[in-house]
């Protein structure tokens, strides 16, 4: 049963340690000042493949759900981050965005009953803290719009995984993941087309590879993974493996950008390690205590024949 549990953490991990690339591949690959359409092609596509590789649609109340499920969890939250993302630095936006661990804990106890217990706050907030550490700037500015925009993200983003864990669909895993997308891919499609036009004319072969990326890896295959360990996890503990997005981003700049780690950076990452394996640990429970075998129940002596009632 632990294996298990291990083998699921671990591959639901994997959806935002992917995330975290999508800096990389952004700013590397992708053509400069489009967000909004990557966020379109990242997601409608693989929702389009994802539908016809299953070749089942929503039914019934599922329709609607999709829709709320696929806006919070893609397109509202893809927006609003791309607000955050114009308006702050980008250190602001990840530590702001770091608060969706208790955001999802508050939700869960109110739509789902989950305990909120003292451990998974103070972790919650050693994230925001280790988070702030690895990515903030001492001379971050911050905006009062930016700051709103990376805050409803995080709030959204919580509501779709305490939703998602509330609502359980009765179809395969991947059609439900395609429907999500779909719908957040075509709720961003006129606004990307309003705020930044038709797609630019000579995508070069590192643009198409940039954004196949993120449509194959980042979304069909990240988001199902991640709706995954939402159906077998406590949302909680999912939200928290959000907090690797950034320790990732940081790695990666380290290691293949040539970025310089400062301690204080070496110490947000201990930090927000340490905030990821407090809440995935599983509260001990308590053994009852064994009662005393009653004087009128005892067994009697071996070879005596109990008393029979006349």
């Amino acid at each position: 049963m632990l294996s298990n549990r291990v083998g699921v953490l671990s591959a639901t991990a994997l959806a935002p340690a992917v995330w975290g690339s999508t800096y990389l591949v952004t700013t590397e690959l992708l053509p400069p000042g489009r967000p909004l359409l990557a966020a379109v092609v990242r997601a409608l596509p693989a929702g389009l493949v994802l539908v016809a590789l299953t070749r089942r649609l929503p039914k019934g109340e599922w329709w609607w759900r999709a829709a709320v499920l696929g806006a919070l969890n893609i397109g509202v939250f893809f927006a609003l981050l791309f607000v955050a993302a114009y308006r702050l630095p980008g250190g602001v936006a990840a530590t702001v965005g770091a608060v969706q661990p208790l955001l999802v804990a508050g939700l869960a106890a109110g739509l789902l009953g989950e305990r909120l217990a003292p451990r998974t706050a103070v972790a919650g907030a050693a994230g925001v803290a280790g988070v702030g550490l690895l990515v903030l700037r001492a001379d971050a500015r911050l905006d009062t719009v930016g700051v709103a925009a990376a805050l409803g993200g995080a709030v959204v983003m919580a509501a779709g995984v305490v939703l998602s864990k509330r609502w359980t669909a009765p179809a395969p895993l991947l059609a439900v993941t395609g429907w999500q997308l779909v719908a957040g891919g075509l709720l961003l499609l006129p606004v990307a087309l309003a705020v930044e036009g038709p797609p630019p004319a000579g995508l070069t072969a590192g643009n198409l590879l940039g954004y196949g990326y993120l449509s194959i890896v980042g979304a069909a295959l990240a988001y199902a993974l991640w709706f995954r360990g939402i159906r077998a996890l406590p949302p909680t503990a999912v939200a928290f493996l959000g907090l690797l997005s950034p320790l990732v981003a940081t790695a990666l700049g380290w290691f293949l950008l040539g970025q310089h780690l400062t301690p204080a950076q070496a110490a947000g990452a201990l930090v927000v390690l340490a905030a990821l394996a407090a809440a995935q640990a599983r509260p001990r429970r308590l053994r009852r205590p064994r009662r005393a075998p009653a004087l009128d129940a005892a067994p009697a002596a071996p070879g005596i024949p109990e008393p029979r009632g006349s």
